[in-house]
């Protein structure tokens, strides 16, 4: 029997790990419980165990410390930790000072902690009774770290010619992958990670791809049959090892475990994720082809329209070989659709934007959500959103306002082109109702405000005092004399002075011509038109647009 003792000052931790396993079945048995790193140390002076599991975060002597002191002091004993996603720093320290291994305190079960415990014991080299534990004497193979192990996977899936040989060679000196018949690689994606990280540090990034891997390794189980890996800008790889002869098997096993993964990532690190499964293959050699042929599934379509569940083997042929072929190569906003964007806002024209951002998301609709183009898109949306909040509203207002908008964090719950598009619409939508009531803000009446406020909705169409007194609620001629009172204008004179302020802004665009101009400001007449535009600037429309360096009407038309 191994001993083992328990190192935690929490007594439900403590209670969680008394029932996760039927201790002496599986060869161990529990000696003791420590509530802090001195009570350790004096039960472990008076007898040893094998193996000590330790919380990283204690009063009076924190894991990192007794971890140390046992290595200098009891060598022989096997350490592992016990961490929450925030210790990953502690732990890192702690398995440098040679700590086996850790288990996350939020993700405890009995796969993961059998795992764990078999690794301490193959470190101490000695044989446990019990063969359902899967342990045998393999004190004579050679120890392999594993993130070596994780990195040579790596340059296999990104086709390394020699990283197979050198995966072979490691899972031969430390027993990896023994007794595997069949192998099967999948492909993991962490949809909204260039979203999530472009205003992260790289300590910060390295952070979030080390709990993930962490993550999914802890419901992999045993990493001697399942690895997981990190590949790259949010991707990660599993490498699946079998001894089940039966490919159906084995296809039904790795979906199995890859839906749990999924579920996990996104319940405990709340990371949205899409996967695909390759095909089984009979050795570590063809791994390699195993995940291209699942990178091919998750990239060949949009997620909504491909269950991640599939693995690559069922599909059929034609469109397992599929490549990732889209029928546009945009990666980014063009300048012109971030202009016609700011105008829109500009003018709060709700039609306008939303035809802006349907435009767009029109040309990405058949890409995967995950896709370098879809990410850099939305996040080009999210700057110009910030760059009109910043423009058009005061310092003081504008963090306020940014509360008060959709959460940002929601973006990463998407794992679909259209809710990204959604989103946005909603996004926008509300950033337009922020700048329409801080244009109507000031030494105005409620009912004033109001009367602006439907002005500014309805200016481009046909607007009138009776109308916006109807809809407010009061008398027409008590409105006029309340608005004149305390904007200084008429209703009449406000609206054309917006009508003029937005046909501006239009004739600056220069993508219209003067006469559509006019009807989109809601104008009836051109005359009418030309009549106001020259009063309120002292200039015609064709002068203002030649003082701005363009020639004739003509030249705007679009």
């Amino acid at each position: 029997m191994f001993q083992v003792l328990l190192v935690d000052d929490e007594p439900l931790v403590r209670n969680d790990l008394w029932t996760l396993l039927d201790w002496e079945k599986h060869g161990f048995k529990l000696s003791g419980e420590a509530y802090n790193g001195a009570m350790a140390l004096d039960m472990i002076e008076q007898s040893p165990p094998h193996i000590a599991i330790i919380d990283v975060n204690m009063p009076e002597m924190n894991g990192v410390e007794l971890n140390k002191t046992i290595r200098d002091r009891f060598p022989s004993v096997k350490t592992i930790m016990l961490s929450s996603y925030d210790d990953y720093d502690y732990v890192r320290e702690c398995l440098k000072d040679g700590a086996v291994d850790y288990l996350l305190k939020h993700r405890l079960d009995g796969d993961a902690l059998m795992a764990v415990l078999n690794k301490a014991v193959l470190e101490l080299g000695k044989k446990n009774r019990n063969q359902e534990g899967g342990i045998a004497d393999e004190a004579a193979e050679e120890r392999v770290n594993p993130d070596h192990v994780r990195d040579c996977i790596a340059e296999l899936v990104k086709g390394s010619p020699s990283a197979a040989k050198e995966l072979e060679a490691l899972a031969r000196k430390s027993g990896l992958y023994r007794g595997a018949v069949g192998y099967a690689a999948a492909v993991v994606q962490i949809v909204p990670f260039l979203l999530l990280t472009e205003s992260y540090s790289d300590v910060q990034t390295n952070r979030l791809v080390r709990q993930a891997v962490d993550m999914m390794q802890q419901n992999l189980g045993d990493p001697g049959e399942r690895t997981a890996a990190y590949v790259g800008n949010g991707r990660l790889a599993v490498v699946f090892a079998f001894k089940e002869r039966s490919e159906h098997a084995s296809a039904s096993e790795a979906a199995r475990l890859m839906s749990k993964l999924q579920h996990s990532l996104e319940l405990f690190l709340n990371l949205k994720c899409s996967y695909a499964i390759g095909h089984v293959c009979g050795s570590l050699i063809q791994v390699g082809a195993s995940y291209g042929s699942a990178e091919r599934v998750l990239d060949a379509s949009p997620s909504a329209e491909r269950p991640a569940a599939r693995p690559a083997g069922e599909m059929p042929e034609q469109e397992e070989t599929k490549q990732s072929v889209y029928t546009s190569q945009r990666v980014s906003l063009s300048i012109e659709e971030q202009k016609q964007l700011l105008l829109s806002i500009e003018r709060l024209d709700k039609d306008g934007m939303h035809n802006v951002l349907m435009a767009v998301f029109a040309s990405i609709r058949n890409q995967p959500v995950h896709s370098h183009a879809v990410q850099m898109i939305v996040s080009e949306l999210l700057h110009t959103g910030d760059k009109a909040i910043k423009k058009w509203m005061p310092m003081h207002s504008a963090e306020a306002a940014m509360e008060e908008l959709p959460s940002r964090s929601d973006l990463e719950k998407c794992g679909k082109v259209g809710e990204l598009e959604q989103w946005l619409q909603a996004y926008y939508a509300g950033l337009l109702k922020l700048l329409k009531q801080q244009r109507v803000t000031g030494p105005y009446s409620r009912h004033v405000a109001q009367a602006i406020h439907f002005i500014l909705e309805g200016y481009s169409g046909y607007i009138t005092l009776e109308l916006a007194a109807g809809a407010i609620g009061l008398n027409p001629s008590y409105l006029s004399r309340l608005f004149k009172e305390e904007t200084q204008q008429t209703f009449s004179e406000y609206l054309n002075r917006v009508r003029i302020d937005a046909s501006r802004k239009l004739l600056e665009d220069g993508q219209y011509s003067i006469k559509q101009i006019s009807n989109q400001v809601g104008f009836t007449t051109h005359n009418y038109f030309f009549k106001v535009f020259k009063e309120l600037t002292g200039m015609t429309p064709q002068m203002y647009l030649n003082g701005l360096g363009r020639g004739s009407d003509n030249k705007t038309v679009k």
